[in-house]
């Protein structure tokens, strides 16, 4: 909500200045109602403090957030895994420049299930509190059908899958959480969370992982002089039915830039040549012809806020879409 907020107060603040003089924020078009009341709550209203805005939004918008409220210390925010924290990266190299982030909690499946106790470590990592819930882990590597283990049985640098039940009454489940455990505080571990099962890409078995995927991309925007990444998704061609055509499976990938209006060829091809280098399977497969090449399409400006209310909060925002309702939303703002 903070990235999608200050992402519009970078185009509505002319609006803005001039309502907040009247003393209330209008609803706007195409700014959703969350976006707004987000937007209402971070500005007082009053004639000075829409001078304010106008004079500072008028020198840009990098750091615009202390400049706003010189007060601010921390920006506390939710995202733990790799590709969430694009939001944090995206806002810290912007907006919140010169602000440091935290990360206070670690859950899953509805559960609260550890602490952050270092906050200004770079990467979030988290305590696991025993007493909050009980956690089964399934070890990653296991050469046979995995057996569920429990914290005292856990090792140092390797990855298990979560399996939570949160209360009395609640069932065992899976959460498609990853975690990696990269160490312990006394005698409880200490793990990261890594990547989401459900968000892996895979159209013949090639299993690229979402926060791997995402490392290539951003490998990628940085041959794009001057492109600044708003929010991606990815889908598997099968999603497409009949749309796709007659090539072979691939991945199809959507885009909110800003800073370039459109992409050649040559650069929409740059993240399959990423991918290729980064994951030798996925390059075994597209050398036979059995994965076609990747579709890369730039979507319009707020769509993934759309997308995001389509949601409903506080779902996490998918890497990979599964559901064709939630593409269709995506298709339709395609403008590359």
């Amino acid at each position: 909500e903070l990235h999608d907020a200050l992402l519009a107060l970078r185009t509505e603040w002319p609006r803005l200045a001039q309502e907040l003089e009247l003393g209330r924020l209008s609803p706007q078009p195409g700014l959703p109602e969350g976006v707004r009341e987000q937007l209402q709550a971070l500005l007082s209203p009053g004639a000075a403090r829409a001078a304010e805005l106008r004079d500072e939004c008028a020198r840009g918008f990098e750091g615009i957030a202390l400049r706003l409220w010189p007060q601010l210390e921390v920006v506390v925010v939710r995202a733990a895994h790799g590709s969430e924290r694009l939001y944090c990266d995206s806002l810290r190299q912007a907006d919140c420049q010169g602000l440091p982030f935290y990360c206070p909690f670690y859950q899953a499946a509805g559960a609260l299930l550890g602490v952050n106790l270092w906050p200004k470590a770079p990467v979030p990592r988290f305590l696991l509190c025993p007493d909050w819930a009980f956690c089964e882990f399934l070890p990653c590597l296991a050469s046979k059908e995995p057996r569920t283990v429990l914290l005292d049985e856990l090792w140092e640098g390797r990855e298990y899958g979560l399996v939570v039940t949160a209360q009395p009454g609640e069932y065992r489940c899976r959460t498609g959480e990853v975690l990696k455990v990269t160490g312990f505080h006394k005698q409880c571990p200490v793990v990261e969370p890594v990547r989401r099962e459900s968000q892996t890409l895979s159209v013949r078995g090639e299993n690229i992982p979402e926060e791997q995927f995402c490392q290539s991309l951003c490998r990628t925007l940085r041959m794009w002089p001057g492109a600044r990444l708003i929010d991606y998704v990815c889908v598997e061609s099968s999603l497409l039915g009949d749309s796709s055509g007659p090539c072979a499976p691939h991945y199809e990938v959507f885009m909110e830039l800003q800073g370039l209006r459109d992409l050649s060829e040559g650069q929409r091809y740059k993240l399959d040549q990423c991918l290729q280098e980064d994951f030798p399977i996925y390059k075994s497969f597209r050398f036979k012809g059995s994965i076609g090449p990747l579709r890369l399409h730039l979507v319009g400006p707020r769509t993934f806020t759309r997308l995001r209310e389509a949601l409903g909060s506080p779902t996490a925002m998918p890497r990979v879409l599964r559901e064709e309702q939630l593409l269709q939303l995506v298709q339709g703002s395609v403008i590359s």
